[in-house]
């Protein structure tokens, strides 16, 4: 007789030590032709095949199954299915007893299983198809097995898949107490992987947990899933879930770093702006709104004073920059300006002439657009001078809208010597004077001229709205796009 077990290979020892004679199979040379055959044939395949045959589900077995069932070889050669497996036959043992019975085979995918095959009770994947093998009579001899082992496919994409969860739900956490609130019920969503999961202060694992440190005295701490075995593989993952955590505590306390800067340099920059001086013969309305949350106070200013001979000058300016250094700089530039005009009464652009030579002696190294107005209360007329500024606006009395659009010069801190001119206009009764910063018109799916057409058809006609009713509806009309801080000034020449 030709020998069965002749490609059996590194396990044909195992066979060879197998009392057949005394199993349920009985000697070797009384196997049925079916069975001699599919034994030469899953001994002569890689993939993972058993057989189970018999009404006692006998296993026999190749090399790449041996190796997928560990401790469980060579003991499991020639040995009832239900003994090998007794702690999965709950399981397995009704699928193999339809397959059996009814001759129908099964499919199963990814199938869940708790083994002992290695010293421990162990959480296991499989894909297999249990069939029906039958004899030349068409009678069901036995059943064969076509396995392969998902477990790690399985765990990774488990853990892959709480990584991404983790990092998407933890990414605009603005708060480390909201982080952990957020963080958790991801964390516990996977008790096969982070059993007994918390997020706490301290490392103490006199509970029986693992202790990863994280940030700020915080730690990730776990009970390791014992039907999983401790190795590098597991580790490895409660490293990278610390990584992602610890990824998120710094971003989290860089939001609120963010808008600590922030709240300080608007409450600096708001301390900064005096209600404007209110002629009788005006009507003087001013704003400043901080740009949408997440960018950086800048440095816009207003201001509306009255000079000693009785003249208002009214003035709107941008210090370049987004933080307190740029609040700082506003604040000493709007100083001196004040200074300057009250010191020395001359004309707007002979006042921006002496602001820049200030700027250049004080070592005031920033850049600052301006539009600096003189409305002689007596006469109602306007003189004013741009450095660099966006034009102002005028409500005409009949509705229509001007823009100032006089070339506007260099702005100021170039330290570059340029004449500087003045216009002039008189405010006839009724007349809307608009200053405003770039915030105002600007938007990134639109230049600043369109920008400021907009804004031009969006005075047009508001000719009896007040200096205040202006701000308001202004300020409403881009709260949901401004990406910049923006300063209002609003005069208006009352009608009567």
């Amino acid at each position: 007789m030709i020998d069965p077990f002749e490609a059996a290979g590194r396990i044909r020892p195992a066979y060879l030590d197998v009392d057949w004679a005394a199993g349920p199979l009985g000697p070797v040379s009384s196997w049925s032709p079916t069975l001699i055959g599919l034994v030469d044939m899953l001994l002569r395949t890689r993939n993972a095949v058993t057989l189970f045959w018999g009404p006692q589900f006998v296993m026999v077995y190749n090399a790449a199954y041996a190796d997928m069932i560990g401790d469980k070889h060579p003991a499991a050669l020639g040995a009832p299915a239900a003994d090998v497996f007794a702690e999965i036959w709950d399981d397995i043992g009704p699928m193999l007893d339809s397959v059996l019975s009814g001759g129908d085979a099964t499919w199963t995918e990814d199938m869940k299983l708790y083994m002992d095959r290695h010293g421990f009770t162990e959480e296991t994947y499989f894909t297999f198809s249990y069939s029906a093998v039958r004899g030349p009579d068409s009678l069901i001899e036995g059943i064969i097995d076509i396995a392969s082992e998902t477990t790690e496919q399985v765990i990774d994409r488990r853990r892959l898949e709480l990584l991404g969860r983790l990092t998407d739900r933890i990414g605009d956490a603005a708060t480390i107490p909201g982080l952990i609130a957020q963080a958790l019920p991801v964390l516990r969503s996977v008790p096969d992987d982070l059993p007994d999961v918390d997020i706490r202060p301290g490392g103490d694992t006199a509970d029986g947990r693992v202790s990863l440190p994280l940030t700020d005295g915080l730690h990730l701490v776990t009970r390791l899933n014992p039907h999983l075995p401790d190795d590098a593989g597991y580790r490895g993952f409660l490293r990278l879930a610390a990584v992602a955590l610890v990824q998120g505590l710094h971003r989290a306390a860089a939001r609120r770093a963010a808008a600590t800067e922030r709240e300080m340099a608007e409450a600096l920059q708001r301390s900064l702006l005096s209600r404007p001086a209110q002629p009788d013969s005006l009507d003087v309305a001013v704003r400043y709104h901080p740009a949408s949350r997440g960018a950086q106070v800048g440095g816009d200013w207003y201001d509306a004073f009255l000079l000693p001979d009785g003249t208002l000058a009214v003035t709107v300016g941008d210090v370049t920059g987004h933080d307190r250094q740029a609040a700082a700089a506003m604040s000493q530039i709007r100083n001196l300006l004040r200074g300057i005009a009250h010191a020395r009464p001359a004309s707007p652009d002979q006042t921006l002439t002496a602001l820049d030579d200030a700027m250049t002696g004080l070592s005031i190294d920033t850049l600052t657009t301006v539009v600096l107005g003189y409305i002689d209360l007596s006469t109602n007329v306007l003189r004013w001078s741009n450095a660099g500024h966006p034009p102002p606006l005028l409500i005409n009395p009949d509705g229509t809208v001007d823009i100032l659009e006089e070339p506007a010069e260099l702005l100021l801190g170039t330290r570059t010597k340029v004449p500087r001119s003045q216009h002039h206009l008189r405010l006839a009764p009724g007349t809307t004077l608009i200053l405003y910063t770039d915030g105002l018109i600007e938007r990134r799916d639109r230049g600043l001229d369109d920008g400021l057409a907009v804004l031009r058809a969006a005075l047009a006609g508001r000719h009896q709205s007040t200096a205040e009713q202006l701000c308001d509806d202004l300020l409403a009309s881009v709260t949901d796009w401004a990406e910049d801080d923006i300063v209002l000034l609003i005069a208006r020449r009352h009608p009567h």
